[in-house]
């Protein structure tokens, strides 16, 4: 058939685009909400039939300037008005540059020096460990219970927060160990354990690993997130990642530290890994970095990054120019509107809203603990047998605040909530968040 005798393009109703969407959209993707998301506004969004809901997923930790911040939507406006894609094999772009100049100052450690933008944090993952196994020339990687480190085939292999992600995928990539986190429900140990404990417990077992399954001569990388983010929203204690550095110094082990989601804020450092004061030897940082637009960074010395063979690393896409632009105006916001000061403000009201519910005798026996920083905050609720518990309350509370206009995720194979408000959200906002999710949890209490 002829160009000339093709028919005219007749987009379709948006009342039939959601059916059409369930239908043609592969099924390997989940969503929490039905319904057509058409805009952002700051720490809400608005759906095609008019439904507006406060968002405290931020897109899973993503937009934490809130949805179309104006700063952020406006640079990566006038950038696409000037120059869209700079392949990174062909050469250098501006805003890639200016986003080093703004990160530099702001990392965790002086010694992180040389930067590689990718796209999406399993990329940033997946590109830690080739740099891990050059910079040391050996292979295996330890990671811990609970972690996620992303869905791409190496990234996937290091993720052991569920069996979703990689069940059905095998055989995946070799050379994985799996060591303990310090947190008190996966270790079988009682909720109010101490932080030194399950510490010692969880070192102990690194060592045991280091002796009977990987040794340190074939081990290239320990990898870690500062918080656990799809294991349940759990903090590493100090006193573990202290630990982990002393045992990668000791045995010239690469510490790579994931900070995707607790990264840029998200616990009112920049990075959550400064309260150890421990030094990576690879930062990556994703989802917030540029506040929707895709960008991940991998960070590490230039005495090592020197060792990499030009071309090993790169990307069609890698360090966009667009989403770089977009970066830099975030790190300009954050400095010059304080947001810093907005996570620790709110995270204080968010702590004492939760424990309020904690404490309270009727929801005491449900609610087994509140933990996180910042504005990254799990709550988990107990679990059948318990008497009186309600089964599967985590869902049942999302589902309930998403009815009554929050979007609100749970996590890990616990019955854990967690809380991804904008790092800009207002009081109002957060005490707002707080009642609908405190209407909820007593409801579902109620109906048992």
């Amino acid at each position: 058939m002829s160009s000339s005798s093709t028919p005219p393009f007749e987009p379709m109703s948006s009342d039939k685009l959601e059916a059409f969407g369930v239908h043609h959209v592969t099924k390997g993707l989940g969503r929490i909400k039905g319904g057509i998301m058409a805009k952002g506004e700051g720490s809400y969004v608005v759906y095609e039939d008019g439904q507006r809901l406060l968002d405290f997923t931020c897109g899973i930790g993503v937009t934490s300037l809130g949805h179309v911040n104006p700063r952020v939507s406006q640079a990566a406006a006038e950038q696409c008005l000037k120059l869209v894609h700079s392949q990174c094999s062909i050469s250098l772009h501006e805003p890639y540059l200016r986003l080093i100049e703004r990160l530099l100052p702001i990392m965790p450690d002086p010694s992180l020096d040389s930067f590689f933008f990718w796209n999406s944090g399993s990329e940033a993952v997946e590109a830690a460990v080739k740099m891990a196994r050059v910079f040391t020339g050996k292979q295996n990687i330890i990671c811990v219970q609970g972690a996620y480190h992303g869905r791409t085939f190496g990234a996937m292999a290091l993720t052991k927060s569920k069996t979703v992600y990689s069940q059905g995928f095998a055989p995946l990539m070799p050379g994985v160990f799996t060591m303990p986190f310090p947190y008190w429900h996966q270790s079988g140990f009682q909720p109010l354990t101490s932080t030194h404990t399950l510490t010692q417990h969880a070192l102990y077992q690194l060592d045991l690993l280091l002796s009977q399954q990987t040794a340190p001569s074939d081990t290239a990388a320990i990898i870690i997130e500062p918080v656990l983010g799809e294991g349940g929203y759990v903090p590493a204690p100090s006193e573990f990642l202290q630990g982990l550095r002393e045992r990668c110094d000791k045995h010239g082990i690469m510490l790579i530290v994931d900070e995707v989601q607790s990264g840029f804020g998200r616990t009112g450092n920049y990075f959550a890994i400064e309260e150890s004061g421990v030094r990576p030897d690879i930062l990556v940082t994703a989802k917030g970095l540029a506040n929707g637009f895709p960008l991940s960074g991998v960070i590490s010395r230039k005495e090592v990054t020197d060792k990499l063979k030009p071309g090993s690393m790169g990307g069609t896409y890698a360090g966009n120019a667009v989403s770089c632009a977009a970066a830099v105006a975030v790190a300009d916001v954050f400095r010059e509107e304080n947001i810093l000061a907005n996570v620790q403000a709110r995270s204080t009201e968010l702590f004492s809203a939760l424990n309020a519910l904690k404490y309270d005798p009727n929801l005491r026996p449900h609610i087994l603990d509140v933990r996180g920083r910042g504005l990254m905050v799990g709550v988990e609720f107990a679990s059948p047998p318990r008497p009186s518990t309600p089964a599967n309350m985590a869902s049942r509370v999302a589902a309930s605040c998403i009815e009554k206009g929050m979007l609100i995720l749970t996590t890990s194979v616990y019955q854990v909530i967690r809380f991804i408000p904008p790092l800009n959200v207002s009081k109002a906002d957060l005490a707002k968040g707080c009642q609908i999710f405190a209407e909820a949890v007593r409801e579902v209490v109620k109906e048992g």
